[in-house]
């Protein structure tokens, strides 16, 4: 069993900053992929960025490239996501989630949430325009 808690999220203005965390519990956090998802009222699910075990690969949906970056700390059990340059189309509920069942290097097909084992219950981002 894993647990994972966000944090982090809030309103801001259009070209703002904010800097969610994920803090996770129950495994051996060094030992699995992470991600951040995010989905908007009325539509999918949506991945945003992934992470390797060790931070050394990573992935990211195309609209948020240059302007979000996904870190890790090992040793606090947490995982990041740095927003910069936030607009008012990245407002969302944002879902950080875990994949244990696949090598802990293995990034290529994260952004299917099928991959996901489990999810924190999400914080919300409001971008003002």
């Amino acid at each position: 069993q894993v647990q994972l808690v966000e944090s982090g999220g809030g309103l801001v203005q259009a070209g703002g900053s904010l800097r969610l965390s994920c803090v996770a519990s129950g495994r051996t956090f060094s030992s699995y992929v992470m991600a951040w998802f995010r989905q908007a009222p009325g539509k999918e699910r949506e991945f945003v960025a992934v992470i390797s075990w060790s931070g050394g690969s990573t992935d990211y949906v195309d609209s948020v490239k240059g302007r979000f970056t996904i870190s890790r700390d090992n040793a606090k059990n947490t995982v990041y996501l740095q927003m910069n340059g936030l607009k008012p189309e990245d407002t969302a509920v944002y879902y950080c989630a875990a994949d244990l069942k696949s090598p802990r290097w293995q990034i290529a097909g994260s952004n299917d949430p099928r991959r996901y084992d489990y999810w924190g219950q999400g914080t919300q981002v409001t971008v003002s325009s």
